[in-house]
């Protein structure tokens, strides 16, 4: 379907944590932000949670439908979610959102494409449909809140054919950190947003398409400039991912990358000024 051109501008075993200092004071509250970035195999999927407020990006593939239902309500204890995003409708991405969508009541679903004819997609809008929880194409530059916390969608600014490059690409502030999130953008996209002067710049960067070499571009990694980087991906996956090109320059640009192929779920933890960062098994 046609989409936008651009309108407006846009547990656990403690492993490392970092002090954001340098940048202009902004005071947030004691109860802190917790982002968990699922193991969900070879996909993507991540809860935010903040002063009671759940966001969802992404829920992984089909065959983790069981794991993510039993996560939020067992795990969490979550039976709402205010704002769920899938970035993009590649069932990678949405495969466990229908299980979402089934043990919470949703508020809202954010994606970059509606018509989308595979199996698992459209298990997620009719789940959507019949809890009436309204579907909507958001605009590059539109905010809304999650407790104190605030998403930005930065991207994407233009119409692509590569459903990749229509990832939303979602920045989440919180105190004086921040975060990145930007599906299976590619290249395009990238450049896209360095192109018209976007700020992507973030502490903890989720990296694109699970760490192909068609993302995580030098420019693009440049002005990201994260101290920390997320890597979703399924071990031994077929595909190669996390591509020995994307790891070398996280490398390079001496990024500390936590996999959740190695050490399952990784939870970062920010009370707006720390960042701190838990995994379910294993180190780095």
């Amino acid at each position: 379907m046609m989409f936008w051109r651009i309108i407006h501008r846009a547990m656990l075993l403690v492993i490392c944590s970092l002090t954001i200092c340098g940048i202009a004071s902004c005071e947030a509250p004691a109860q802190g932000l917790e982002v968990y970035f699922l193991d969900v195999g070879q996909g993507d999927a991540t809860v935010i949670l903040c002063d009671g407020e759940v966001m969802m990006v992404d829920g992984g593939p089909p065959s983790a439908s069981q794991f993510i239902y039993s996560f939020l309500r067992n795990t969490l204890q979550v039976d709402h979610i205010d704002v769920m995003i899938a970035t993009h409708p590649h069932a990678d991405h949405v495969g466990g959102l229908a299980a979402a969508l089934n043990a919470c009541s949703v508020d809202v679903l954010y994606t970059s494409e509606t018509n989308y004819d595979t199996k698992a997609w459209q298990s997620v809008l009719k789940y959507a449909d019949a809890q009436g929880t309204p579907v909507i194409i958001p605009y590059p530059g539109d905010t809304f809140s999650v407790g104190e916390a605030t998403v930005e969608i930065l991207g994407p600014l233009w119409y692509h054919n590569s459903l990749n490059d229509l990832s939303l690409i979602v920045k989440v502030i919180y105190g004086n950190t921040s975060f990145l999130i930007t599906g299976d953008a590619e290249w395009e996209a990238e450049h896209d947003l360095l192109d018209a002067g976007i700020d992507v710049s973030a502490d903890v960067l989720r990296v694109g398409h699970h760490g192909s070499n068609t993302s995580t571009g030098y420019q693009f990694l440049r002005a990201v400039a994260p101290t920390y980087a997320v890597i979703s991906v399924g071990a031994d996956n077929t595909y190669g991912h996390p591509d020995e090109d994307t790891l070398s320059k996280l490398a390079d640009a001496d990024v500390t990358v936590f996999r959740t192929d190695q050490l399952g779920t990784i939870v970062c933890k920010s009370d707006g000024q720390q960042l701190v960062f838990e995994a379910s098994k294993g180190k780095p």
